[in-house]
């Protein structure tokens, strides 16, 4: 398949905090023949992350609550008030680990196998060395085995590169504001029994440094808050 389908629409939501220097790449690699817009969600960055993004043609909002799924909110009610709502929303982070050229087999199980959600996951793709930290390796094992032992639905990654149709996400009636944004959807998918897969997406060594990776205390925070977020609808 090297379009998409003429009668669906897709939009991209791009949350960004400092990335002024990755944004750019990131805004040219996606196929524009497959998306309809592309929705920045500017986090309060203090370089020149919303005049990059800008540059590049991609509509761009201030979210000032920080919080990686605060921005991810803020880009949804965007589109969800728009004249023409998209059919699927597709996630990706602004710091150009991901490849957003991979973005048609992300969304292409929802047109062929009608999923309602696609995972891109780093585990089942290649992995540039030093891409993931240790820390984040186990938390993404330990996370993805608690998902399935009380879920009952396996999941290898909870990589923020993702499709989703907006009547799934309406139904799930996404919450969280910071770093329990990627495992709440795929554990609430889970809990509503909304047809998901995974498909392999590979991942690279990212421009500059995380924000949560690149600290003890984002990695503690995030990892705390992933757990919290899985007993919590358990």
């Amino acid at each position: 398949m090297t379009n998409k389908p003429i009668d669906i629409s897709i939009a991209v939501v791009i949350p960004a905090f400092n990335e002024e220097n990755a944004i750019g790449m990131v805004l040219k690699d996606i196929p524009k023949n497959w998306i309809d817009s592309i929705v920045v969600v500017d986090n309060n960055s203090s370089d020149l992350t919303k005049e990059k993004a800008l540059q590049h043609g991609a509509i761009v909002l201030e979210e000032k609550y920080q919080g990686y799924g605060a921005s991810c909110l803020c880009g949804i009610n965007y589109l969800m008030n728009q004249d023409i709502i998209p059919d699927i929303i597709v996630f990706l982070d602004a710091d150009y680990a991901d490849f957003p050229e991979e973005l048609p087999n992300v969304v292409e199980p929802i047109f062929t196998q009608q999923m309602d959600m696609v995972i891109g996951s780093r585990a089942l793709g290649n992995r540039e060395l030093g891409s993931m930290t240790v820390p984040q390796l186990f938390g993404n094992w330990l996370a993805t085995r608690l998902v399935r032992l009380f879920y009952g639905v396996k999941y290898t990654d909870l990589g923020p590169f993702r499709a989703i149709t907006t009547k799934a996400l309406n139904a799930i009636q996404m919450e969280d504001k910071t770093y329990g944004w990627t495992v709440e959807m795929q554990v609430k998918a889970a809990r509503m029994n909304l047809k998901t897969t995974e498909v392999p997406v590979n991942y690279k060594n990212r421009v500059g440094v995380s924000k949560i990776s690149g600290t003890v205390k984002g990695t503690v925070l995030a990892g705390y808050k992933i757990i919290h977020t899985i007993f919590k609808y358990a």
